[in-house]
């Protein structure tokens, strides 16, 4: 008797599940293309599903960025989290408090999940939409009261947190570890410019110098 094979059934995939994938894939593609230079339609392929199936369960392009922009500044706050959670102080290096043990952690996923740190930025230049806007301070306002309660910090302290953490993004973005005016690459670029370095002096203008007296401020010596 001739073997015979019975077609299985195609498995259904729920709209959650699919849901996840499109906001998975989005933070990838909208991280290198933005919101403007990012065609639906590519998110779609990523997953395998047709576009018009997109926008069932998104109702628009900007949605599906807003819940990609979402996804990465959960996962910041996850990070931050698993930070806190792992610091020891009976363990810990001198000085180093909840703060410093969050900013490695927040070090880690930036070296690990380039993606995210693009999509962060991507978020920012998205905000002439005042919609995204919105929507990227509120998530921002929410960040920044999450470092609070998990640090106890004061404002000044988590005001430097924050600081260093957009410094650490520019740099993470360059793929430079250093910001600081005299660090080689920066010295280097500017040479290979044609700029001058700055030596610190004050520019020649050409005047003569002022050799009069200095004014009177009222001021007794």
């Amino acid at each position: 008797m001739a073997a015979t094979s019975q077609k299985q059934p195609r498995q259904r995939v729920p709209a959650s599940e699919r849901r996840d994938a499109l906001i998975e894939a989005a933070v990838h593609e909208f991280a290198h293309s933005g919101l403007h230079g990012t065609p639906v339609d590519r998110i779609a392929r990523r997953v395998g599903v047709a576009q018009p199936y997109v926008f069932s369960l998104f109702e628009n392009k900007r949605e599906l960025f807003l819940a990609a922009v979402q996804r990465g500044f959960e996962l910041i706050a996850e990070t931050f989290t698993r930070g806190a959670a792992e610091f020891d102080p009976a363990i810990a290096e001198p000085d180093a408090d909840v703060l410093t043990a969050m900013g490695k952690a927040y070090t880690e996923l930036l070296e690990t999940d380039r993606d995210y740190l693009m999509l962060q930025h991507q978020s920012y230049a998205a905000c002439d939409d005042e919609v995204i806007r919105d929507r990227v301070r509120a998530l921002y306002a929410r960040l920044v009261a999450h470092v609070e309660r998990l640090s106890g910090a004061d404002s000044e302290r988590i005001d430097e947190f924050f600081r260093y953490g957009m410094w650490l993004n520019v740099a993470a973005a360059m793929g430079v570890e250093d910001l600081s005016v005299g660090c080689e690459w920066i010295r280097a670029e500017a040479l290979g410019s044609g700029d001058p370095p700055n030596t610190g002096d004050a520019p020649n203008t050409g005047d003569a110098p002022n050799t009069g007296d200095a004014p009177n401020t009222g001021e007794s010596k």
